[in-house]
């Protein structure tokens, strides 16, 4: 409870900082005045005091946020009074005043752990709101739930809210390094400061909390999937002890990166064979360790035998044998591994779409129980645009969570407007082939009937000011969250509540930047990679475009490997002609997508090398529809800027200014993609540009002598 007040003693102190303040650090919980009277006054008519009615260190953030957020939208003190009458009450399904309600057995059950129940509640003449959970957790969320329907200025009247997660673990990846570096982070260094840690607890660690907890994320890995063995020894699990009391209290458990090859590198041990009895109580002893630090351990994220990574192949064991030996060190303990699907090989000449179907397939309803297999939401890399990876409809008894990118590494780092919620909605929402079922379901585990569920999202938060670099990257940890939490809320509703949370309630405000946030996934994909083109990106920091490289010793890191342009044409042919990856889905989907005539026009060059001539559905050549999608991607990048324009006055000066400054850089970069992509195939087509094209700013030759040694988010060399 001390270690309890010293955190909140810190989050007051900032508090009155971060409320006044409009530099993007106050997130979506900015707690702003109620604009309009009526609804203040239908407000202070439904709730003008609460009442908490649980002491736990959970039930005093309950406290602090409820004091703070709704003094702060009132602009007034709260009326310091007891009773029912106005109030609201704060208490789990177990306390006097639930039972009296009668509150139905049935939803106590349907809300479980983490779900709430927010009614209005009328008794013996009195009106009152009850929020009631059968945890302290779901408490907290259904605080936050109840704060945002005020911040979005939505009636109170009436409520009859249940609520509760989709989803069980909604965990945030960080590809943080011990030295404070981040693997594809756009937002300055990574927030642990290892270093200092135990003794030194940054305030940011409290506000990383509750930000999290705002959404419903409960699980984070603090710690890079290019893993550092030190994580594991004794002076870490020190620093990881501190970093997990802290974050328990908001609902967040502590997950770890495990490398593979621990046991030689740091346990002393000639091997790390995952079939060797020496490895396996090796692990095991340090799980048991692990847990002695904390004891609510969520378990390991594993990368392995990928980009270089250790793993089992190593000892020519296979992926199934190598997680299970993890998984059953961690099981007396209830912890859980989640092993990365992400995997390829250079010595594998097959098509890399279709290398971890290969890998995993075989192994299907061979690991164990507490083992996710977490699938990208792409067979390539998190691209701009991927078709849904086939192990979704592939592997039926094998649990699998969904990897999604935050930080957007192949979407304009931080300098880019690309709003990811509508990303996310269209992988979540494909349908896999089997019935009618889709992938969010696969995840959620109602088409394979899996107990457990996982999805996670690579962190983009870093210790720029604003958290996320670019502002509007806010509006993608915000996103991730809300879905991970209900994956059938939608992208558009989501981009509502963070708009309003975000700024003002300013209709104009609104409609402007939902447009602009709407629009801006599809213009990345226009100007970078339309039609179904992939990782043309300039190689090592992923920064611009660079279609022509082909000089890497691995095939499948040049962009030549994917879109293939030769006199005839461009695209990778994926059909049962060409590499046979399009049979790795269902025979519906495989049909549809191998099919030139059905293929939709958005995948036709993921899965076929088409002529330059071939008409598309507009009537116009392949060339001139590719050349006129990266035009309208630009075209549609200026429309972004002058829309933000007239925003000017109705937004803070500060964040104004600085999306202003951003989008000045994003429709150069927006540009140099158009120009230096065109120029490019247009060697190989020979063909002249439609006449709409602008003309290139630049030669070919100048954007290939383009180097960016310092770019940010540089993936290590280990």
């Amino acid at each position: 409870m001390k270690h309890m007040k010293k955190i909140l003693l810190i989050y007051l102190v900032l508090w009155s900082y971060v409320a006044t303040a409009e530099d993007g650090h106050g997130l979506w919980l900015r707690y702003t005045p109620i604009s309009q009277e009526a609804v203040l006054t239908e407000y202070l008519q439904t709730v003008d005091h609460f009442e908490v009615h649980t002491s736990s260190e959970t039930g005093l953030l309950i406290h602090e946020e409820l004091t703070n957020g709704l003094t702060s939208m009132y602009q007034q003190e709260l009326v310091a009074t007891e009773g029912l009458e106005h109030s609201l009450q704060v208490c789990k399904t177990d306390h006097s005043l639930v039972k009296g309600l009668g509150i139905d057995a049935g939803i106590k059950e349907q809300i479980g752990a983490e779900g709430f129940l927010l009614r209005s509640v009328q008794r013996e003449g009195k009106s009152f709101l009850l929020l009631t959970a059968n945890t302290d957790i779901g408490l907290y969320y259904g605080t936050f739930h109840l704060l945002r329907l005020i911040q979005t200025e939505q009636s109170l009247v009436g409520l009859d809210v249940v609520e509760y997660p989709r989803i069980e673990t909604r965990m945030l990846n960080h590809w943080d390094n011990l030295d404070r570096s981040s693997e594809r982070g756009y937002a300055g260094f990574a927030i642990w400061d290892w270093h200092r840690l135990p003794d030194y607890l940054d305030p940011i660690y409290a506000e990383y909390a509750r930000a999290n907890a705002s959404i419903g994320i409960n699980a984070m890995v603090p710690v890079n999937v290019n893993s550092n063995a030190l994580i594991l020894t004794p002076m870490y699990l020190e620093k990881v002890k501190a970093l997990a009391d802290l974050l328990r209290p908001y609902g967040i458990k502590m997950y770890l990166t495990a490398r593979f090859s621990a046991p030689s590198e740091i346990g002393g041990l000639a091997t790390s064979d995952p079939l060797d009895p020496g490895v396996a109580a090796w692990w095991a002893d340090k799980a048991k360790e692990i847990y002695s630090y904390v004891p609510d351990f969520g378990g390991f994220l594993v990368k392995a035998n990928s980009e270089g990574q250790p793993g089992p192949h190593d000892y020519h064991r296979n992926h199934a044998e190598g997680a299970n030996m993890l998984a059953k060190a961690l099981a007396p303990h209830g912890g859980q591994v989640i092993w990365r699907a992400f995997v390829y090989s250079e010595e594998n000449p097959v098509d890399r779409h279709m290398q971890a179907n290969d890998q995993f397939v075989p192994l299907d309803g061979q690991f164990d129980d507490n083992v996710s297999i977490q699938v990208k939401n792409g067979a390539i890399d998190f691209q701009p645009r991927e078709p849904f990876h086939p192990l979704f409809s592939a592997m039926k008894e094998t649990r699998l969570a969904m990897e999604f990118q935050i930080t957007q590494e192949y979407l304009g780092q931080a300098t880019q407007l690309v709003y990811l919620g509508t990303y996310y909605e269209e992988c979540l929402d494909a349908q896999i082939g089997i019935k009618k079922a889709t992938v969010s379901e696969v995840i959620e585990g109602q088409s394979n009937e899996q107990e457990h569920s996982v999805i996670a999202g690579v962190a983009n938060i870093g210790t720029d000011r604003n958290w996320t670099g670019h502002l509007f990257g806010q509006s993608n940890w915000y996103a991730f969250g809300r879905l991970a939490w209900n994956p059938d809320l939608g992208a558009d509703a989501i981009a509502d509540e963070w708009i309003a949370m975000a700024f003002d309630h300013d209709p104009q405000v609104h409609a402007t930047i939902k447009d602009i946030m709407m629009h801006s996934r599809e213009a990345a994909v226009n100007y970078m990679t339309p039609l179904g083109l992939h990782h043309l990106m300039a190689t090592g920091h992923h920064y611009g475009p660079g279609p022509w490289v082909s000089e890497l010793g691995r095939p499948e890191w040049n962009p030549v490997y994917y879109h293939r342009a030769d006199s005839f044409g461009i695209g990778f042919d994926r059909t049962a002609k060409g590499s046979g990856a399009v049979l790795q889905y269902q025979k519906s989907i495989a049909k549809k997508f191998g099919n030139l005539k059905s293929c939709p026009e958005e995948y036709l060059l993921w899965f076929h090398h088409v002529s330059w001539d071939y008409e598309m559905q507009s009537g116009r050549t392949l060339w001139d529809e590719m050349g006129l999608h990266y035009q309208s991607g630009v075209d549609e990048v200026r429309r972004f800027a002058s829309q933000w324009e007239s925003l000017e006055g109705k937004v803070d000066a500060r964040r104004f200014e600085e999306v202003q400054m951003l989008l000045t850089i994003h429709e150069k970069e927006a540009v140099w993609w158009k120009d230096a992509s065109l120029l490019y195939f247009q060697t190989i087509s020979n063909r002249p540009f439609p006449a709409e094209i602008e003309t290139p700013k630049g030669s070919l030759a100048h954007y290939k002598r383009l180097r960016f040694p310092y770019a940010p988010g540089i993936k290590p060399q280990w």
